[in-house]
């Protein structure tokens, strides 16, 4: 299996990057990588590990601050537009991983690679950890900003797809993000959406709020990128402070203290347990024609390694063909078009 990787992508490349790529190829023996980025650089971090590492030289870098589409298509030799060419062009390599601009990385995946026949536009789905054993994904978490009706019947068809690859879940629960449970709440988007949903070929249990995402009772919460970009911070900074504020009052009382040493093992794991966007890592642009993994800006070797990775499986397990058929399913009315 062959796999493309923006070495220059992200804040810590290109070392954390290849460092991660490496880590990749130390744990799948079948592993191929193309590395997209400056050479020289590219091969002193390699030192000498070139086994099953091609690299495709590409002196410039697309920054977060430059206009997507613009930069897409003016830096035609940067270390992103020459991965997309090489996933593009050649049918060996099944993925794309970049930590790059999330604009260009959207961007690009449009202008170079597609969509799959059917899909309206494609969408963000991260990983977040839930109340109970189970792991929830947020379809579109922002790559979409303004949609249609159609646009979120096609995120719960490749939610589902998505979901059930990546936890071998049958019938993942797919819920509508709202102001309310109740059939017939919410603004215009949300009640023309549902009906869809609810026609669709997937496990659909209706509406749910922003504060049922994390409890474990649904799988695939599918909102609009505003929405679901709201939610997903949100939660993020909600985890986060808590951290803080627990961190802050353990250290501020003697006893306290002592009762983390006790707890410490307790402790490392609800730290897991909220690291599991790390632990998968990216997200993958879903609907493309092939795959794309978007992982953190921040990201480190082992995100990296592990986006690697999540290709892998999304590739062996025919995501794509999955997506396909699930649009099979629908009639052409209900597809619709943009």
């Amino acid at each position: 299996m062959k796999i493309v990787v923006d070495a220059f992508g992200g804040d810590n490349a290109p070392l954390e990057i290849v460092e991660g790529a490496l880590l990749a190829l130390k744990k799948h023996k079948d592993l191929e990588l193309v590395l997209c980025g400056k050479k020289d650089e590219i091969l002193k971090i390699l030192n000498g590990k070139t086994d099953r590492v091609e690299i495709v030289d590409a002196d410039e870098v697309i920054q977060n601050t430059e206009h997507p589409t613009v930069a897409i298509r003016a830096k035609k030799n940067s270390s992103l537009v020459r991965a997309y060419d090489v996933l593009k062009e050649r049918e060996d390599v099944v993925g794309l991983v970049s930590a790059g601009s999330t604009g260009a990385v959207l961007a690009g995946a449009i202008m170079k690679i597609g969509r799959i026949k059917g899909i309206s536009r494609p969408a963000l789905a991260p990983i977040l950890p839930t109340k109970k054993a189970s792991d929830v994904i947020i379809i579109d978490s922002g790559a979409n900003i303004d949609c249609k009706p159609v646009n979120l019947l096609h995120f719960a068809l490749m939610g589902s797809a998505y979901y059930s690859i990546l936890y071998n879940v049958e019938k993942p629960r797919v819920a509508l993000l709202n102001n309310g449970a109740e059939e017939g709440k919410g603004n215009e988007l949300v009640k023309e959406a549902f009906p869809l949903l609810k026609n669709a070929p997937i496990n659909f249990i209706g509406n749910k709020e922003g504060g049922d995402f994390m409890s474990g009772d649904l799988d695939v919460m599918v909102s609009d990128g505003f929405a679901g970009n709201a939610l997903l911070k949100g939660t993020e900074g909600a985890v986060a402070a808590l951290m803080s504020v627990l961190k802050r009052s353990i250290k501020s009382h003697f006893w306290s203290k002592i009762g983390y040493l006790f707890m410490k093992k307790t402790f490392k794991e609800v730290r897991n347990r909220i690291d599991v966007i790390s632990k998968h890592a990216g997200s993958p642009l879903l609907g493309c024609k092939k795959i794309v993994v978007k992982n953190h800006g921040s990201c480190q070797r082992n995100n990296i390694c592990a986006s690697i990775e999540q290709t892998m499986v999304l590739h062996q397990n025919s995501l794509i063909a999955k997506i396909e058929q699930m649009l099979a399913d629908l009639s052409s009315e209900e597809i619709g078009q943009e």
